[in-house]
């Protein structure tokens, strides 16, 4: 099987790693890093994304253990448009995010049109800080946590923050 899976990986954390574990866990996985230019058009936020080839360098080396692990092929490709890679021949999965499923559904709807068949879509669920809510990128850029999930020090050096009556 044939596994795409894309994203702006900036910085990689443990949420990435749960796609990256099911992707390999389902066969050979081909990876769209979002360009500068696209992660710059689709960041949610206001926020620095580091240069595709220092994303590219840290996501290699991320996917590198775990495709070694799992006996698996890999390649990392430029993702120039939301949609990307996964409206091409020759994939047969696509791994998403709760957030994305809808654009796995879009991306399986430009297939039909092309004469492609629909891609299995398989949807991760997210992984959780410590503190409960969801592991992001643009939490770490933060400060909130680190990319396990971990909460970090406050700015201030107090500690983390704790719920108030504890």
């Amino acid at each position: 099987m044939h596994v795409a899976l894309g994203g702006t990986f900036d910085p990689v954390h443990d949420g990435h790693r749960a796609l990256f574990e099911h992707a390999f866990g389902l066969g050979t996985v081909t990876v769209g890093l979002t360009t500068d230019d696209l992660a710059a058009e689709t960041r949610h936020v206001d926020r620095y994304v580091r240069s595709f080839e220092d994303r590219k360098r840290d996501l290699s080396a991320e996917l590198a253990d775990v495709a070694t692990t799992h006996d698996r092929d890999f390649e990392i490709r430029a993702l120039q448009a939301p949609t990307g890679i996964a409206t091409e021949p020759g994939f047969d999965a696509l791994v998403v995010s709760p957030e994305t499923r809808d654009g796995g559904e879009r991306i399986n709807e430009i297939r039909r049109d092309r004469g492609l068949d629909p891609l299995d879509i398989e949807v991760v669920d997210h992984v959780t800080a410590a503190d409960g809510d969801r592991i992001s990128s643009t939490r770490i850029v933060r400060g909130e946590i680190d990319r396990h999930g971990n909460l970090t020090p406050n700015r201030d050096g107090r500690g983390p923050e704790r719920p108030s009556g504890e």
